[in-house]
């Protein structure tokens, strides 16, 4: 007879998950990325996932196709997290942060950037923003690309914790439950920036 480890499936990690991808993302020279799939909605998974570099955070509510999709948006370089989560961490996270002392990297970016910036921050892909501000999406792509640069960010998920941090945006307000809007994610979509 054979014990629940000698069942699991071979590429999957159990308990020990977050220091598995702490292992494989702190190697020199990793390509890898790796997305937290978890069934603890807990900050301090997430804020984990995140500080280690996971290219993702989804909780196993998720539906398969969101799953897959992640898989792809990862694949990019992008980065997503469980949209279930992220209006909290927006919330929890600009309301933990102090301002910091100097704005400097701020002070680089022009009125645009700063303008597409806050768009970022508040979860809008990149076509929502052309269409908003009356650009085009490689506009706003190039717009993400400088903006990462300039402030020395790896991802949007970093840029929307940039933007809390320094109390750019205001917390959104949790949604009405069973509203959430599922398949959100920091990454491209179509026509979405790889940046």
């Amino acid at each position: 007879m054979s014990t629940p480890a000698q069942t699991k499936p071979p590429n999957t990690v159990s308990s020990g998950g977050l220091r598995a991808a702490e292992r494989i993302l702190g190697r020199p020279g990793n390509t890898t990325k790796v997305i937290v799939l978890t069934t603890y909605d807990d900050d301090s998974y997430l804020y984990r996932a995140l500080h280690m570099g996971a290219s993702g955070f989804l909780l196993k509510s998720a539906p398969p196709e969101e799953t897959i999709a992640a898989i792809r948006i990862a694949a990019r370089g992008d980065a997503i997290i469980d949209p279930s989560v992220t209006r909290r961490l927006i919330s929890r996270f600009a309301g933990s942060i102090a301002p910091p002392a100097s704005s400097t990297a701020l002070e680089r970016l022009t009125a645009r950037e700063h303008e597409v910036l806050m768009l970022v921050a508040q979860a809008h892909s990149n076509t929502e923003i052309a269409q908003r501000l009356g650009i085009g999406d490689e506009t706003v792509k190039t717009h993400v690309s400088r903006i990462l640069a300039k402030l020395g960010l790896r991802d949007r998920i970093q840029a929307v914790m940039y933007a809390a941090s320094h109390r750019l945006v205001a917390p959104l307000p949790a949604p009405p439950p069973g509203t959430e809007k599922r398949g959100r994610h920091m990454g491209r979509g179509a026509g979405e920036c790889r940046a």
